[in-house]
C-alpha cells in the first residue's frame, strides 16, 4: 500500500515521562469535552443535544474541509457546471493522514488543558483516532470508534476493504456518483447533488437505507465533495505502547452496509488480542453506517454515559 508516513511513538523513557504528568496538570479535574473528527467527506460539526445535556463538543476542522478552503465551487451550485467540477483541481490535493493527525492532536493538546477528553471518531475518521492515540495518549481519557476504521494488523483503510469481511461492502457502489480523475482534481470528488434517481437509490442502500427520504436527503446536503486520495492508503496502525493504553469503545452498526459487521468484528477482535489486559468496551446498534434519526439518538446517549464517567 502507498504512503508510509511520519509518526511519533512514545516509547522508553518518553513514555514513562508522559504518564509522570500530573492529571490536574491539564485540568483533569474538571468537565470532559468531547472531541468529534469526522469521516470521509465530513464537515467539522458537534451536536446540540449533547451540548444541552452540558457537554463540550468540538468538531476537528480537518485540513482541506474548513469553510475557506473552496470545497464548495460555484461549478458545484445549481445548474451544475459538470465540465468545470470534472477539472476543477481540489483544496484537498497534497493532504495526507499526517495532516489529519497534526490538526486533532493541536486540537486535543488545547482542549485537555480544560478537562478530559473523550476523542470521537466514525467511518474513516477511527484511522486519525489510532494515529492520534499514537501521538498523545497521555492526554486523551477514552476513545470512541462508530462504525470506524480501526487498523492493526493491516496497515490502511484501504487494505481492509480488500479482506473477505468487507466482500459485502457497498462502498463501491458510491462509484457512479463520483465525477472527475482524482490524478487531475487531487482528490477524490463526489457530486452528492446529483439528482439522477438510480444513483441517489445507490447511495441511500448504501448510506443511510433505513433513513426516509427527506433525512437521507438533508444528510447528503452535510456532506463535502471533495476528499483526499491519500488517507485512505496511509499508515494508520494503532500502537500496543500508546493508542493501546487508551481505554476504547466500538459502537457497532449492525446494519452497516459500507463497514459490514463482520469487518467490524474483525477489527475489534484484532485489537483485543494486540491488548488483552486493555479490550474494547462494545455496544451495538441497529443503524446504518449513516445512523438514522432513531440510531444517531442511541448514539447520543451512549456517548452522554461514557462523558459523565470520565
Amino acid at each position: 500500500m502507498a504512503g508510509t508516513t511520519r509518526r511519533t511513538v512514545l516509547t522508553g523513557a518518553a513514555a514513562t515521562a508522559a504518564a509522570a504528568i500530573p492529571a490536574t496538570a491539564y485540568g483533569r479535574h474538571r468537565a470532559p469535552t468531547i472531541v468529534l473528527v469526522a469521516g470521509a467527506n465530513g464537515g467539522p460539526g458537534g451536536d446540540a443535544e449533547l451540548t444541552m445535556r452540558g457537554h463540550r463538543v468540538l468538531g476537528v476542522e480537518l485540513p482541506g474541509h474548513a469553510a475557506a478552503d473552496g470545497q464548495f465551487r460555484l461549478s458545484y451550485q445549481a445548474p451544475q457546471d459538470l465540465a468545470a467540477l470534472a477539472t476543477e483541481r481540489s483544496p484537498m490535493a497534497g493532504i495526507t493522514l499526517d495532516d489529519y493527525v497534526r490538526s486533532t492532536v493541536a486540537v486535543v493538546r488545547r482542549v485537555a488543558r480544560n478537562g478530559p477528553v473523550l476523542l470521537w471518531g466514525g467511518s474513516m475518521g477511527g484511522a486519525t483516532l489510532s494515529r492520534v492515540g499514537n501521538e498523545v495518549p497521555y492526554l486523551i481519557d477514552r476513545i470512541v470508534y462508530s462504525s470506524a476504521f480501526c487498523c492493526i494488523d493491516l496497515p490502511s483503510c484501504g487494505a481492509y476493504l480488500t479482506t473477505p469481511e468487507a466482500a459485502d461492502s457497498l462502498l463501491m457502489s458510491l462509484a457512479p456518483a463520483g465525477i472527475g480523475d482524482p490524478a487531475v482534481i487531487g482528490a477524490s470528488r463526489t457530486n452528492w447533488r446529483t439528482a439522477d434517481p438510480e444513483v441517489i437509490a445507490l447511495l441511500k442502500e448504501a448510506l443511510q437505507a433505513d433513513a426516509s427520504d427527506a433525512e437521507f436527503l438533508a444528510m447528503l446536503n452535510t456532506m463535502q465533495p471533495d476528499e483526499s486520495v491519500q488517507v485512505p492508503l496511509d499508515e494508520a496502525r494503532g500502537h500496543a505502547a500508546t493508542w493501546g493504553r487508551i481505554p476504547r469503545t466500538y459502537i457497532r452498526h449492525t446494519r452497516d452496509r459500507c463497514l459490514p459487521p463482520a469487518l467490524q468484528d474483525r477489527m475489534i477482535a484484532e485489537a483485543d488480542r494486540l491488548t488483552p489486559h486493555n479490550t474494547f468496551d462494545v455496544h451495538s446498534i441497529a443503524t446504518t453506517h449513516a445512523p438514522d434519526a432513531a440510531g444517531w439518538a442511541a448514539t447520543v446517549d451512549l456517548i452522554d454515559s461514557l462523558a459523565r464517567r470520565l
